[in-house]
């Protein structure tokens, strides 16, 4: 951590006593914040030498002056280096709490400590309670929050009781403007700042919530999936390249499970058995949720399967398929995209997508069903995918229609 650091004595003379000398100040730039702090000691202007910083003369009165400055000098030092050895908050505010012995008299509980001590154990729980990526949206949301601090207030960190309503909407103004977040992504960011306020709340350091009062919403944003016409292009490509051609089966195989690319890349051969059908199905918890989700293999997804039986690296590894990391799958998908003349920003999660619309809701599988299948903790969840599905309600408008399409009623012969 470095930082500038600057140490000066002076002679304040706006504050002239009565006995006609003039205090001697200490001020400490740290960043270029500054701090004043009086050194109780005062003499006459003119045995204050401001080059050297120090009372004139070789008296004892000066020798003991200009010792006591040195004291106090090195003092300054030794609590800036126990500040930073403890990993503590360093700017020129806490730096004259701590010589002043505030900090510990007060018990000042600052934010960025609280903070990392919370993400330090969300990472130690990391595959066991908390996904990865969890642990990174985390990990940035301190970074955002410490980048907020420097560009509102100056500073390094914050006395905890002074996150305040006006502290929050001026954070959601920053990651909303200075940091570029989108809607969602500034109500996520604010969701994990609102655990660590409540951490706060629940140990009694702080009594009121900040976040009251405060409204935010996160909006729907439309899905892109692939359509019938898309997969089957997809799927009829014919790769000279054997990593593409890996890419694209992987994913073709998220398409008919439904699976999101960390469940996957993790997935085990003994993962697949029978269901209660006699069929092969899938069984795992949701990596992101800890939900069970089963989910029945169709054809396409068996086939894909059995493809990889004997890949080297599916035998060592004991996975059922041999999965890139999530950022070459993505930049393969981009070429595959472009050679299949798919229009749409290809990622593996549109597989999710894909398997919730075009697979099973257009096809007239129950939202129930898929919402089991996808692991979801809320059938709300699932509905977002049923409403965008214009297809699949013109198609039972359409059924409906003719149902309620009067029948001609039959020509009565005329008399004749």
């Amino acid at each position: 951590m470095n930082k500038s650091f600057g140490l000066t004595f002076y002679s304040k003379k706006a504050k002239k006593l009565e006995n006609g000398s003039v205090p001697i100040y200490l001020r400490v730039t740290l960043d270029g914040q500054r701090m004043e702090l009086s050194t109780k000691r005062s003499l006459h202007a003119d045995q204050w030498n401001s080059v050297a910083q120090k009372m004139n003369g070789s008296t004892t009165e000066a020798k003991k002056f200009n010792q006591y400055l040195k004291t106090l000098e090195q003092r300054v030092y030794d609590v800036y280096r126990d500040m930073m050895e403890q990993r503590l908050t360093l700017d020129a505010a806490t730096l004259k709490l701590h010589l002043t012995g505030q900090a510990v008299k007060e018990n000042i509980r600052y934010l960025v400590p609280i903070f990392e001590e919370h993400n330090r154990q969300v990472k130690t729980l990391e595959g066991k309670e908390y996904a990865k990526g969890t642990v990174d949206r985390y990990t940035t949301s301190l970074k955002h929050t410490v980048a907020f601090l420097k560009f509102q207030y100056k500073a390094s960190d914050i006395d905890i009781t002074q996150i305040n309503h006006e502290f929050i909407t001026n954070y959601d103004f920053f990651l909303r403007s200075v940091k570029n977040c989108n809607n969602n992504s500034t109500v996520k960011y604010l969701k994990n700042f609102g655990k660590i306020v409540r951490i706060c709340l629940a140990n009694g350091w702080i009594t009121v919530d900040p976040f009251l009062n405060y409204k935010s919403k996160v909006k729907k944003v439309d899905r892109v999936f692939l359509s019938k016409e898309e997969i089957e292009s997809i799927s009829a490509k014919e790769f000279e390249n054997e990593r593409l051609s890996q890419v694209r089966d992987i994913f073709l195989f998220s398409c008919f499970t439904g699976l999101a690319y960390v469940d996957v890349k993790k997935l085990d051969r003994k993962d697949i058995r029978n269901g209660i059908d006699g069929q092969r199905w899938i069984f795992i918890k949701r990596t992101k949720t800890g939900t069970p989700s089963s989910i029945p293999l169709l054809p396409m997804a068996v086939a894909i399967s059995k493809r990889y039986d004997g890949h080297p690296e599916c035998i060592e590894s004991g996975k059922l398929l041999p999965v890139l990391s999530n950022q070459k799958m993505n930049a393969y998908l981009k070429e595959i995209a472009d050679l299949c003349r798919v229009d749409k920003p290809l990622t593996f999660h549109i597989a999710r997508h894909t398997f919730a619309t075009t697979v099973t809701l257009v096809n007239g599988v129950p939202i129930e069903s898929v919402s089991k299948m996808l692991g979801h903790t809320n059938i709300k969840t699932t509905q977002h995918y049923a409403k965008i599905l214009n297809i699949k309600v013109s198609e039972d408008m359409q059924a409906l229609r003719k149902k309620l399409t009067p029948k001609p009623k039959r020509a009565v012969e005329k008399l004749k």
